[in-house]
């Protein structure tokens, strides 16, 4: 098995129970996870060597973020204890045709001050054969981006492939900023991971006239920015997840994949996702579906056939954390989606 590091940051997850909205709440229900943190654990699921790095700050809830991953056998030895706070995101999980809602409350967070002094990377990437971080970390904060670039530097100095899921979030940062910030990282990485929306605010290709609202995919599009991606970056391999959103109960799901040297391209099969139980990590189930199939060796038609069957296991499970073994992802893959209970 290979091992695979990843770099970012966990949060302490509050959402609404039973779908409702935050003014009618009376508690929360308590979850961790974050989007390199999700994808670390999904890939120690899968029986991979799975390291996460961060910062939390030295106080029980810190040691709470940290028992999380190491129940699911993710490696915290270079998780550094330092800094305020843990940040925090608040969840009203949507349904139907009421979206879902987001609220940061992470400002100041460990991870956002963590400088690259805190963490010998030699040792991190010794013996490392993956590197995966997203562009949810570097818009975190100035700081964290000096972080992110001095752990790919030493990533590529130890020959360690690198994925970055591209992951927009506007609530941190404009579209101005991370095309400026992204760009430059870019130089660093193998395989890049996006959506739609990703392409378009991190990197500034837009493809064509998809319109995911409608459940519109025009897959000449994708055709098209990845031509572009790879003439202009040499990835080794595109790929985009592709959602179809219906509603927020019901999504289309389906992935697309370009080898950057052949330009050979694959579009999935599509899974219908009805109802979703909870789709937030599900962008990060499938960067990590990807990577295992990537690492193990499958040819990239199998390796995405594998990430989007993670994927859409995911949207069926509450919490950030995609808790499902190989054979799980296999059978669905392999065309049993019946749901039938298993005795």
């Amino acid at each position: 098995m290979a091992k695979i590091v990843t770099m970012g940051e966990i949060m302490l997850r509050l959402s609404t129970p039973n779908n409702e909205k935050f003014i009618q709440a009376d508690e929360f229900d308590v979850n961790y996870g974050g989007g390199e943190a999700n994808v670390a654990v999904s890939l120690a699921n899968y029986g991979h060597d799975a390291e996460f790095v961060s910062a939390v700050p030295a106080n029980p809830i810190g040691d709470c973020a940290v028992a999380a991953l190491r129940k699911y056998n993710v490696g915290t030895k270079h998780i550094a204890r330092s800094g305020e706070r843990l940040g925090i995101y608040f969840l009203e999980t949507g349904s139907a045709m009421r979206a879902s809602n987001v609220v940061y409350d992470r400002a100041h967070s460990s991870i956002s001050t963590a400088t690259p002094d805190e963490f010998n990377f030699d040792e991190i990437f010794e013996g490392a054969d993956w590197f995966h971080f997203t562009g949810i970390t570097p818009a975190v904060s100035d700081a964290a981006i000096e972080l992110t670039e001095a752990a790919l530097k030493a990533a590529k100095a130890h020959g360690v492939t690198v994925s970055v899921d591209l992951n927009f979030r506007k609530k941190l940062w404009s579209s101005e900023k991370a095309q400026k910030v992204m760009t430059n990282l870019m130089q660093y990485v193998d395989v890049c991971i996006g959506n739609e929306e990703d392409a378009e605010k991190v990197l500034g290709f837009k493809p064509g006239n998809t319109d995911v609202t409608s459940g519109e995919l025009e897959l000449a599009g994708y055709v098209d920015i990845f031509n572009q991606m790879a003439d202009k970056f040499g990835f080794k391999y595109i790929i985009s997840s592709l959602r179809e959103s219906h509603s927020a109960s019901d999504n289309g799901w389906s992935a697309c994949i370009m080898d950057g040297k052949t330009r050979e391209f694959y579009h999935s099969r599509k899974y219908h996702i009805t109802p979703i139980v909870d789709r937030v990590g599900g962008g990060d189930s499938f960067a990590a579906g990807l990577i295992c199939g990537l690492a193990d060796g499958k040819d990239m038609k199998a390796a995405l056939e594998f990430a989007v069957a993670a994927s859409a296991l995911k949207h069926t499970i509450p919490g950030d954390f995609n808790l499902v073994t190989r054979a799980d992802v296999d059978n669905l893959a392999g065309g049993d989606g019946s749901g039938r209970v298993q005795r």
